[in-house]
C-alpha cells in the first residue's frame, strides 16, 4: 500500500496519486477524449486499486454519467474492505433537448444538486459519496472550457449552492464537500458559510496559475487534489508533434496542442535527463513535481488501460532533489512554457 497523506480536515488519508475517469468517459459528448474500451477501463480502475491507489475521482458530467457507471461496475468486483474512496462532482448538466455534443449548462440549483447526487449514488452503487464537489462556479452560462460562456441570467449564488452542499454533509449523504475551479475570492465566501474540505484546481508544470488557491487551502486546513497534472497528456513524454488527435477529441482545438505545442514539447525534452537519472519516466517526474508542491495533497491521473497506470504509478515514491527542482525551474524560464510561478 502506498504512503498516504492527511487530506485536510476530512479525516481521510489519501495516496499522493488518485485515478481519474475523464479519459475513460467515452464518445458522444462535448468533452470526449474519443473512443474508449469499457472492458479496458474497468480493468484499469481495478488495477489502480490493486496497485495501492486509494481514491477515484469522477464526475456526473463525464460521458453524461458513463464514467460513474464504469466506476460502479469496477467496484462491484472489489471486496468492500478494499474499495477506494469515491470523489465525484455536480453542476454541469445537459437539459432535456440539449445536444450532448454541445456545451452543458452550469447549474447548481438546490433541487438540481440533490437530484444529481441521487443519480450519482445510483450509478456508483454507493450509499454515500466520500467527497462531493462543485464542478465549476454557477455563472448562469453554458460551459466552455478555457473561456466564459454567454450568461443566461439564471445563476445560483455561491452562498446558496454552498449551503446546499453543507446541508448534504450534515445529512450524511456525503462525507466531505469541495470546490473545483473556484478562485480565492469565491473560497473566502464559501468558507464563511461552511468549511471547504477540499479544492480541486488544475495544476501542472505547464499550468501553475492556481498557486494562490493552493496557498489559500494550506492556510485553511483544506485538502488539495490537482487535476490535469500531466496537462492532458502533454507531460507524459509520449506526445509528439506529429500526433493526430481523433476528430472527437476535445484537445484538438486548444492552443497548448497546436500553436503552443513546440514550446511545450521543448520543456518535456528538458525533463528527460532528470527522468533518466532517476530511472523513471517523464510522466513520473512531472507528477512528482506536482505532488511535491507545498499544499498539494494528491494529483488525479487518468488511464485507459492497466499498462498506462504502470507508466506513472512510480511517481508515488519519486522525490525530486533540490538540483532536479532547480533544473526544472531553469527549463520553465528558458522555454517560457506554461503560466504561473515557476517555483513555490
Amino acid at each position: 500500500m502506498s504512503t498516504t497523506r492527511r487530506f485536510g480536515s476530512t479525516g481521510m488519508d489519501i495516496t499522493p496519486l488518485g485515478f481519474g475517469t475523464w479519459v475513460i468517459s467515452g464518445p458522444g459528448w462535448q468533452y470526449s477524449w474519443g473512443s474508449a474500451d469499457d472492458t479496458d477501463s474497468v480493468a484499469a480502475i481495478r488495477h489502480a486499486v490493486a496497485a495501492g491507489l486509494n481514491w477515484i475521482d469522477t464526475a456526473a458530467a463525464y460521458g453524461l454519467g458513463h464514467a460513474e457507471e464504469l466506476v460502479g461496475r469496477a467496484l462491484a468486483g472489489i471486496p468492500e474492505r478494499d474499495r477506494p474512496y469515491i470523489f465525484t462532482k455536480a453542476g454541469l448538466i445537459w437539459e432535456d433537448g440539449d445536444d450532448p455534443n454541445g456545451p452543458p449548462l452550469r447549474v447548481m440549483r438546490p433541487e438540481s444538486v440533490r437530484r444529481e447526487l441521487e443519480n450519482s449514488l445510483r450509478r456508483l452503487g454507493a450509499d454515500h459519496i466520500d467527497l462531493y464537489q462543485v464542478h465549476w462556479p454557477d455563472t448562469g452560462a453554458r460551459f466552455v472550457y478555457g473561456a466564459e460562456g454567454e450568461p443566461t441570467g439564471d445563476a445560483t449564488p455561491l452562498e446558496e449552492y454552498w449551503q446546499v452542499m453543507a446541508d448534504l454533509r450534515k445529512e450524511g449523504k456525503v462525507r466531505a464537500i469541495g470546490l473545483s475551479n473556484h478562485d480565492v475570492r469565491q473560497l473566502d465566501i464559501a468558507e464563511a458559510i461552511a468549511h471547504v474540505d477540499a479544492i480541486q484546481p488544475p495544476f501542472s508544470a505547464l499550468n501553475r496559475a492556481a498557486a494562490p488557491e493552493i496557498a489559500w487551502a494550506a492556510a485553511h486546513d483544506t485538502g488539495v487534489i490537482a487535476y490535469s497534472p500531466l496537462q492532458s497528456g502533454l507531460l507524459t513524454g509520449a506526445f509528439t508533434a506529429g500526433r493526430v488527435l481523433a476528430a472527437d477529441d476535445w484537445r484538438r482545438g486548444y492552443a497548448e496542442f497546436t500553436t503552443d505545442l513546440p514550446v511545450n514539447l521543448a520543456f518535456v525534452d528538458a525533463l528527460r535527463p532528470i527522468a533518466a537519472r532517476h530511472g523513471a519516466g517523464v510522466a513520473e517526474v512531472a507528477l512528482a513535481w506536482v505532488t511535491g508542491w507545498p499544499g498539494i495533497t494528491g494529483a488525479i491521473v487518468g488511464a485507459r488501460t492497466p499498462a498506462q497506470i504502470d507508466g506513472w504509478a512510480g511517481a508515488r515514491e519519486l522525490v525530486l532533489t533540490a538540483a532536479d527542482q532547480a533544473e526544472i525551474t531553469a527549463a520553465l524560464i528558458a522555454t517560457r512554457a506554461g503560466t504561473g510561478p515557476v517555483r513555490p
